[in-house]
């Protein structure tokens, strides 16, 4: 059973309910000092506000019957408004103030989580399992009263019950320990009910949700992403998704009904219980007071402390199922962030160099619970300065050698080096600086446009650095239309006046990226896949001249870039199958030659001119 569920939740670890309470405790710490003053306070008036009026009304009730003078009554009230003034105020300091830590507290720990999805290693970004993982931590984290923040609000309310019962214990003990016992077992009773039906819901209905979440997530972004938007008006989707959708709420349905029935059941089990103690209390209470063993005053005492501590006990003991319920959410939060360890710093800077030489050794890679190798044993070597295209049809492994030589992903097997020295040794961070990237799926950000060439902040972006390579990668006239130019906003997602591009203006912004960030390596993964063949081998031609003595690498399943290339290395079915330079492979007459043959068609312009030969 331990092994099917292990298998089932690989990257989860159980952390434990005291690891997890001073996990929780250090985050509120390390957002605010003002709780190590707040929660004794808290600790201080809880039972105070409990236990103060009934211990007034005992000396009140035992002065009148006891026949005091009125001025002795008028002293007492005094001194106990008093004592209820400061107790008011540092209770209200005290609900005023910590609140809104514990959300300041969870949002910290919410941008640590955004800050590891983004630096783990990018091919776990592909795996459902590191997904699952990273669904169940954004669970974890996505509400007041559950996982990270409700460990925080239960654990600080737990030392406020504690001190309630505590207090309380003192006060009944005077009275017969035997009835604090037996309410003290009826809430025991009551509490491992609470703790086993939460625990069993968390494993049959919440965690099976995982995917769920990942599907709704899903379903509401593209039946609201402009992107979609065409294609299901076009297409006439929306009953077909609405159906979808439908289908995807009922599980959720079935899911809140499963977990409400089960509450239902325990909440007439704990009401049961609680009349049980009560008719327990009142029956010695009145028993004791008609035989005359008890005084009134003290009937009211120990009435009114038996109320709060069997309130205050079952408290506790709910807290406890809180604390654990969260803790299990917590262990689901803390097993994303310390499933692989913030490596993207780890290792040594990449060092100054006036050329840069990749060697590929007998390299494979298979993506995660895949049996098939996306590329198999490859061994090639990029040289300082050289042209390499890299071609193949779709599937061939052109992009999976791509993500290897940028180290989105490490080798299976073989090794990858760097002027000699395999790049594992570097960080990742010092290895991504020596990279232009520009991918077929460009990203535009709700930046301004020039932090949208620079990807960097605004005090340290180069606005006049942006406008010239958006000029170069041939922006000029697209620039020239926006009244703000540079400093135009992207997108409408944060500003209303901002403006999306088309698909050629994108790939113009990133070939301007690519120039601003002036690596010495420059990468282009198909960026030009929406153009024609003719306007392809114009684009890849003047970039080329952009970039100058710059080492590159063209990646297309079409061959406009082969020829100004040093080098041809052609992908089929994840395997190097040719290499060489263009005339060398077309004088082999292989499959290279026969995809240009079948290619050589399109690369003719309207007057009959050929773009590309087969010189």
């Amino acid at each position: 059973m331990k092994k099917k569920k292990e298998k089932s939740r690989p990257y989860h670890k159980d952390f434990g309910i005291f690891s997890n309470v001073i996990y929780a405790f250090k985050g509120m710490f390390d957002y605010s000092k003002m709780f190590y003053l707040l929660i004794p306070i808290g600790i201080i008036c809880y039972p105070m506000m409990q236990y103060f009026w009934t211990f007034m009304s005992k000396l009140i009730i035992d002065l009148v019957t006891s026949e005091g003078s009125i001025e002795d009554l008028l002293w007492l009230i005094a001194i106990f408004l008093i004592i209820q003034l400061i107790i008011t105020i540092l209770n209200s300091l005290y609900h005023r103030e910590i609140w809104w830590r514990y959300i300041g507290a969870r949002i910290c720990l919410i941008s640590q989580k955004n800050r590891k999805v983004m630096t783990i290693n990018f091919q776990h970004l592909e795996n459902s399992d590191v997904l699952d993982c990273y669904q169940k931590a954004g669970n974890a984290c996505g509400g007041n009263y559950n996982g990270v923040e409700g460990m925080m609000r239960f654990s600080v309310e737990f030392l406020n019950s504690l001190a309630v019962v505590t207090v309380g214990i003192l006060i009944l003990g005077t009275m017969n320990i035997v009835v604090v016992l037996i309410m003290t077992a009826i809430c025991l009773m009551s509490f491992f009910i609470n703790n086993r039906t939460g625990k069993i819901l968390k494993a049959r209905v919440w965690d099976p949700l995982a995917p769920w979440w990942r599907k709704n997530n899903y379903m509401r972004f593209v039946t609201t992403s402009f992107d979609s938007a065409k294609d299901i008006r076009m297409f006439g989707l929306a009953g077909f998704l609405t159906e979808k959708i439908k289908a995807l709420k009922e599980e959720r349905v079935q899911a809140q009904k499963a977990n409400a029935k089960a509450w239902l059941i325990v909440s007439w089990l704990n009401n049961l219980l609680f009349a049980v103690s009560l008719a327990a209390v009142y029956g010695y209470l009145i028993y004791m007071t008609v035989n005359g063993e008890m005084t009134i005053g003290s009937f009211t005492l120990y009435l009114g402390a038996s109320t709060a501590f069997y309130n205050y006990i079952s408290q506790l003991l709910r807290n406890i199922t809180s604390m654990l319920e969260c803790s299990r959410e917590a262990d689901d939060f803390r097993s994303f962030m310390e499933f692989e360890k913030d490596e993207h710093d780890a290792g040594d800077e990449v060092p100054n160099c006036d050329s840069f030489e990749f060697e590929f050794k007998n390299v494979s890679f298979k993506y995660p619970k895949s049996e098939s190798y996306a590329l198999k044993n490859l061994s090639i070597k990029l040289k300082a300065g050289q042209r390499l295209a890299v071609v193949g049809l779709n599937g061939a492994g052109k992009s999976t050698f791509i993500k290897l030589l940028l180290r989105l992903y490490e080798p299976t097997e073989g090794e990858i080096l760097l002027n000699g020295v395999n790049i594992k040794k570097y960080s990742r961070t010092s290895y991504y600086k020596i990279f232009s990237p520009v991918f077929q799926e460009v990203e535009l950000f709700a930046f301004p446009l020039a932090e949208n060439v620079s990807m960097n902040t605004p005090e340290q972006t180069d606005v006049s650095k942006s406008e010239n390579c958006l000029i170069k990668a041939g922006f000029k006239d697209k620039l020239k239309e926006f009244p703000k130019g540079s400093a135009t906003e992207i997108l409408k997602v944060i500003h209303d006046d901002g403006t999306d591009l088309s698909g050629g203006e994108k790939q113009k912004l990133a070939l301007a990226r690519a120039l601003y960030k002036d690596a010495p390596v420059v990468v282009l993964d198909e960026p030009t896949a929406a153009l024609d063949a003719l306007a392809e081998s114009s684009l890849y031609n003047d970039f080329d001249k952009l970039i100058g003595g710059k080492t590159a690498v063209y990646i297309s399943h079409r061959l406009s870039s082969t020829q100004f290339c040093d080098n041809v290395a052609m992908f089929k079915d994840g395997a190097l199958v040719e290499y060489g330079t263009h005339k060398s492979l077309m004088a082999q007459n292989g499959l290279y030659a026969e995809m240009f043959k079948i290619q050589a068609q399109y690369y003719v312009d309207s007057k009959g001119k050929e773009a590309v030969t087969d010189e």
